[in-house]
C-alpha cells in the first residue's frame, strides 16, 4: 500500500537537523520574513458554515446511534456570515484567508450542479479580493454529497472521474480569481489515527456507517474521516487516484493556478535504541509525499510532536502544557515539520494548518510567535515556505468531538453568531501587519 522510499530518506532527513543549525549559528536571527509572505486563518465548509444538509457528515451526525458528539448545526453560520468572517480576517490584519468550497452544496445530486452555490462561493472569493486577502480555496475537505458516500465513496472506482468533474465546474466558475487549490485536506488522517483511536472508537465509526448504509439502502456508506478499520486502505488509494485526477482537471482550466495538497504531519521524533519513528513516517506519510513531488506546492498542518521508542508512542514529558484532550503543546514541531516535509519532497511549503485546542487562550499566545521563530530559522536555512495559516478563524464544528475543542482566534455567540476576537488574534496580527517578528 504505501509507496515509499527506503528508510534511508528518514536518516537523511534526520542527519540534516544538524547541518541546519551549524548554518543558522554562523549569523544573527533575523525577525523579518520574506516580502510577499501570506499570512492568514483557515476554516472548512462543514466547521463553519452550518446546515450542511446534502452531505455525508450530516447524514452520519444524525444516526442513532452515531460517533457524534453533537450534530453540527448551525455551526458557526458562515454560509449566511462570511462576509463577518472576512472583515474579521482583515480586521486581525491577515492578507489570506483559506477556506473551503462545499461539493454536496454545489452537486447536492449527482450530475445536477448549483449554478446559485457556485456564484455563492465566487463572491467569498472575490470578497477576499476586494479586502485584500489572498483566497486559498480547499476542494475537498473531508465532506462529500450524501449521494457520493452512498454509492461508496472513495472506493467506488467512479469516484476519481467525479471528483474531476466537480474540479472542472469549481475552477471554471471561479479559479482565475484564487491564489492556491488544495485539492484534498489531510487524506492520511486515518493512518495517523489507526493506531491511536481505541477499538471501541473504530466501532462505534462502524456502527454509524452500517446504520446509515441500512437507512439509505445501499451496500456500502464511506466517509472520508469517518470510516471502519478495513475501509482505510481503499478509501486511500481512491484519493491518491482522484488527486491526480483533480489537480489534471484543474490545470487544465487554470494552468498557472498553484495546486497541490494539505497533509496531517506530526513532528516524529525518534527516541533510544531501535525506535519505530521511520516505521511510523512510512505509514502515516509515504505514499503522500510521493504524490506530493509532482505538486507545485504542499500544505502542512502540525498541531504536536510524537516521541517513538522501540515498542511504540511515548507519553509526553512530565510537566508539559497540554492541549483539550492532553496532548503536549510542543511549538518547535511546526518548524521542525516542515523541514522533513520540504527535504522529503523539494517542493514549497504552505502551513495550512497550525494552532492548539485549548480554552486557555495564553496557550495560543505563546505558542504562536513561539512557533514562528523556528519557522523563520528554517526559512533563512533555505525552506522556501509560502505563507502560515493558522487554524482557525473562529470556533468551530470539530467533527467526531463537536463543539467542545476551541482552537479559534476568536469566540463566536451561538445564538447571536458575533464573533469576538481573542487576545491571540492580536499577537499574530501584529506580527503579520509588520511581517516580522
Amino acid at each position: 500500500m504505501i509507496d515509499r522510499r527506503s528508510l534511508l530518506a528518514g536518516a537523511a532527513a534526520l542527519a540534516a537537523t544538524p547541518a541546519f543549525a551549524a548554518k543558522s549559528a554562523a549569523k544573527p536571527f533575523n525577525p523579518a520574513f520574506p516580502k510577499g509572505f501570506l499570512w492568514g486563518a483557515s476554516t472548512a465548509g462543514h466547521q463553519v458554515e452550518g446546515n450542511n444538509t446534502t452531505s455525508d457528515l450530516w447524514f452520519l451526525e444524525h444516526q442513532t446511534p452515531t460517533i457524534f458528539a453533537a450534530p453540527s448545526g448551525d455551526a458557526a453560520n458562515s454560509f449566511l456570515l462570511w462576509e463577518q468572517d472576512l472583515d474579521l480576517a482583515k480586521k486581525i490584519g491577515l492578507n489570506t484567508y483559506r477556506f473551503g468550497v462545499e461539493w454536496a452544496r454545489i452537486e447536492p445530486e449527482k450530475g445536477q450542479f448549483s449554478q446559485a452555490m457556485l456564484d455563492h462561493y465566487g463572491r467569498i472569493v472575490d470578497g477576499c479580493r476586494a479586502r485584500g486577502l489572498t483566497p486559498i480555496v480547499t476542494y475537498s475537505h473531508f465532506t462529500a454529497p450524501l449521494w457520493f458516500s452512498a454509492q461508496g465513496g472513495w472506493t467506488n472506482p467512479e469516484s476519481a472521474e467525479l471528483f474531476a468533474r466537480y474540479c472542472t465546474k469549481v475552477t471554471k466558475a471561479f479559479g482565475d480569481r484564487i491564489g492556491y487549490a488544495i485539492t484534498f485536506n489531510e487524506p492520511n488522517i486515518l493512518s495517523i489515527i489507526k493506531p491511536i483511536l481505541p477499538p471501541p472508537v473504530w466501532e462505534m465509526q462502524k456502527v454509524t456507517l452500517d446504520t446509515a448504509s441500512k437507512r439509505l439502502g445501499v451496500k456500502r456508506f464511506v466517509a472520508a474521516n469517518v470510516a471502519g478499520y478495513d475501509d482505510i486502505a481503499p478509501l486511500q488509494d481512491g484519493i491518491a487516484v482522484a488527486h491526480k485526477a483533480g489537480r489534471a482537471a484543474i490545470k487544465a482550466v487554470a494552468p498557472k493556478l498553484p495546486v497541490g495538497l494539505s497533509l496531517s504531519m506530526i513532528d516524529d521524533q525518534a527516541v533510544g535504541k531501535g525506535s519505530i519513528r521511520d516505521k511510523m513516517r512510512a505509514e502515516f506519510y509515504g505514499r503522500w509525499l510521493e504524490l506530493a513531488k509532482g505538486d507545485d506546492f504542499m500544505g502542512v498542518q502540525n498541531y504536536e510532536r510524537a516521541l517513538w521508542g522501540d515498542k511504540g508512542k511515548l507519553p509526553a514529558p512530565a510537566g508539559a502544557i497540554v492541549n483539550w484532550s492532553g496532548t503536549e503543546v510542543y511549538a518547535p514541531s511546526l518548524a521542525a515539520t516542515v523541514r522533513y516535509a520540504y527535504q522529503e519532497t523539494h517542493v514549497p511549503i504552505l502551513v495550512s494548518e497550525h494552532g492548539v485546542g485549548t480554552d486557555d487562550d495564553t496557550i495560543r499566545a505563546r505558542f504562536i510567535p513561539e512557533a514562528l521563530h523556528d519557522l523563520k530559522q528554517a526559512v533563512d536555512d533555505g525552506v522556501p515556505v509560502i505563507g502560515y495559516c493558522h487554524w482557525s478563524l473562529v470556533d468551530n464544528f470539530e467533527w467526531i468531538f463537536g463543539f467542545k475543542p476551541r482552537f479559534g482566534l476568536a469566540s463566536f455567540d451561538p445564538v447571536t453568531f458575533a464573533r469576538t476576537a481573542k487576545p491571540s488574534a492580536a499577537v499574530l496580527g501584529r506580527i503579520a501587519q509588520a511581517n516580522s517578528l
